[in-house]
């Protein structure tokens, strides 16, 4: 009996159909192609593929539908991202069965490389998180329109205008039938699109409430609620990564390298990677050379000779550096300062709602909590909190007075 796959298969998906065409060790065709409804994908899989045959996919359409079908029911399956195939992707003469046929003899050869499929609950919040982008999006769009109008017609608005008391003033201004029209079904998409984000924001408050490793990420300056689950969402499990090199490569915040002979060169940044995952590290290094004493040392010694936007580019790495080490060894950041630990943590259980926190905790109590889970802050006492500080209860690390 032969170890491994016997038969490889490359399927080329598309919204209605695919086409399949498979090959032995030796890239030879021995089935296909064939053209098969996506309808019929189920029938086909159990008719046609065996525990002996692997499968090859491209990472698009349908795909995630597909491997979970096929997963089962074969030796393997591996989807591949599109740009690191261009022997199909950038092919001169491209059909759908030239590029089934390419998959599968690329992975008989070996020369295939897997993308990692995300477990469902990893793909429900980036879901969720999508849907909440998309909507602010909507809403962006929805106001940029309503301030064309305020400008063509030289309004004086009042201090809020997008507020949803104001629709009554909207709606009373001296304006064409057409531009009347316009005001009103800007104002239905915002509400509309107001109303999308508050829920799936409440959906992923619930989320960030369940899930321990985001105080971990709360802790470091410029990562709030959204932007720590936005980062777990692209990452999922953190020891697929063996190294924190391997993390920025992942988030596409490496820089390009030429090493070839006698001549070595880096340049920009790849970005190769999560575009959700680079964004929020570079919002995040926005705001820690504002606000935390040591990056904005840190950017002060590198602006000079990087420039500011690639001075933030590289506090943004070294802040993912610190995301893997936080998450690998669930411990303190080295540049934590307690105080604003503790101000991080107080702010992120109100965001997420009282309500939400674990065991019925208060703010306060969770506060305390996450501090001891990391170690530090055992001496504060109370946390700073606009004109009244809030007294913070009495760390479990600390010896009992006798």
């Amino acid at each position: 009996m032969v170890d491994g796959p016997t038969r490889f298969f490359g399927l080329d998906i598309h919204k209605e159909y695919f086409v399949a065409v498979g090959v032995n060790r030796e890239r030879e065709v021995i089935f296909g192609p064939q053209r098969v409804s996506n309808y019929q994908l189920d029938e086909w899989a159990s008719r046609v593929l065996t525990i002996q045959d692997t499968v090859a996919l491209e990472m698009t359409t349908n795909a995630y539908l597909f491997y979970d079908t096929l997963e089962p029911q074969v030796h393997s399956v591996i989807a591949v991202h599109p740009p690191n195939v261009t022997l199909v992707t950038g092919a001169q003469v491209k059909t759908d069965k030239k590029a089934a046929l390419a998959l599968a003899q690329l992975h008989a050869a070996g020369m295939l490389e897997g993308v990692w499929i995300p477990p469902q609950p990893v793909r429900d919040l980036r879901a969720l998180i999508a849907r909440r982008e998309k909507m602010v999006r909507l809403s962006t769009m929805a106001k940029n329109r309503l301030h064309s109008i305020m400008h063509r017609n030289h309004l004086v608005v009042p201090e809020k205008p997008f507020a949803p008391e104001q629709r009554s003033w909207w709606e009373a201004l001296s304006l064409s039938a057409t531009e009347q029209f316009l005001v009103r079904s800007d104002l239905d998409t915002l509400a509309f699109a107001q109303k999308q984000v508050e829920q799936a924001e409440e959906c992923l408050k619930k989320a960030s409430a369940e899930d321990e490793r985001i105080p971990l990420l709360v802790q470091l300056p410029g990562v709030a609620m959204l932007t720590a689950i936005t980062i777990l969402a692209a990452i999922g499990d953190v020891t697929r990564f063996p190294n924190a090199k391997k993390l920025v490569g992942y988030a596409g915040l490496g820089t390009r390298v030429h090493d070839s002979g006698m001549t070595h060169n880096s340049g920009r940044i790849t970005k190769a990677g999560r575009k959700d995952l680079r964004r929020s590290m570079v919002n995040a290094a926005n705001h820690a050379i504002e606000h935390h004493p040591h990056w904005k040392k840190e950017f002060e010694r590198l602006e000079p000779h990087l420039g500011r936007s690639k001075a933030v580019v590289a506090i943004a790495r070294k802040l993912l550096v610190a995301v893997w080490h936080v998450l690998s060894e669930k411990a303190a950041d080295r540049f934590a300062d307690p105080a604003n630990v503790a101000r991080s943590f107080f702010t992120y259980a109100y965001r997420v709602g009282v309500r939400n926190l674990p065991e019925g905790q208060s703010a306060l109590s969770f506060t305390r909590e996450q501090l001891d889970r990391l170690g530090i802050g055992q001496g504060l006492l109370e946390i700073p909190w606009g004109s009244k500080p809030h007294k913070l209860p009495a760390s479990k690390l600390l010896p009992e007075k006798k």
